[in-house]
C-alpha cells in the first residue's frame, strides 16, 4: 500500500483554505492540517513533515509567508507552492530570492494550474 503525499495548507482565508483541502484531497493528497498562521504552520510541520506547502504571501496579522515557506523549505525538505493574491513584481522578486524554483499561482486559482503546480514539484 502506497502512502500518499502529504501537503500542509498554510492561508488564512478559511473559505479558501477549505477548498484547497478539497482539492488536494481529491487529488491523492493527505491534508496534514490548515494554518492561518506562521506559528500554527511551523507546528504542523513538526508534528507532520509535508511532502509539499501550499504558502499564501499575506497571512493573518499581516504576517509574512515567504519566510515561513523558506523555513518550511529548510526544516522540512518541503516543496511550496505559493496561491497569493499579491503577485507583484516586488513580492514575485522576494519569492524568487528567499524560495528560489518555488511556483507562484495566482488567486483566484483554477484547480487544473493548481495540480500541473503541484505535480511539477513533486
Amino acid at each position: 500500500m502506497q502512502v500518499p503525499p502529504c501537503v500542509l495548507i498554510v492561508e488564512d482565508e478559511a473559505l479558501l483554505a477549505f477548498e484547497l483541502e478539497d482539492v488536494m484531497t481529491g487529488l491523492g493528497f493527505y491534508v496534514s492540517g490548515l494554518a492561518p498562521t506562521p506559528d500554527r504552520a511551523r507546528w504542523l510541520a513538526k508534528s507532520d513533515a509535508p511532502d509539499i506547502v501550499l504558502m499564501d504571501v499575506c497571512l493573518e496579522g499581516g504576517r509574512e509567508g515567504i519566510e515561513t515557506a523558506r523555513w518550511l523549505r529548510e526544516m522540512c525538505g518541503a516543496e511550496v507552492v505559493f496561491v497569493t493574491a499579491y503577485t507583484d513584481d516586488k513580492t514575485l522578486e522576494r519569492i524568487h530570492e528567499r524560495v528560489p524554483g518555488a511556483p507562484v499561482l495566482s488567486k483566484p486559482v483554477s484547480h487544473k494550474r493548481l495540480q500541473e503546480a503541484v505535480t511539477a514539484v513533486l
